[in-house]
């Protein structure tokens, strides 16, 4: 005889682990060279001078000086003008 009664398997308890995004360097901070300012998915900030953007969008330093974040009237594919943010190294 079994002691314990079968406990079968369930479909819950599995979750991702937090991929940790958003920004790393807020304005005015001083970023050195490989200093990573923004972890984003998809372009919501654009990067500027001093900055360049690595192949999961993720924006960082390419020269040191303190971080600079303003906005800036870009057309959208559609044609349509919007505000993008702009992320800069002065």
């Amino acid at each position: 005889m079994a002691h314990k009664k079968a406990g079968g398997s369930t479909r819950l308890g599995r979750d991702s682990n937090a991929q940790r995004l958003g920004i790393k360097l807020y304005g005015g901070e001083k970023a050195k060279v490989g200093d990573i300012i923004v972890r984003q998915r998809g372009t919501r900030y654009r990067a500027g001078d001093g900055c360049q953007i690595a192949k999961d969008d993720t924006l960082f330093a390419v020269k040191p000086g303190l971080v600079n974040y303003n906005k800036k009237k870009v057309k959208k594919f559609t044609g349509k003008l919007e505000f993008a943010q702009i992320v800069s190294i002065k």
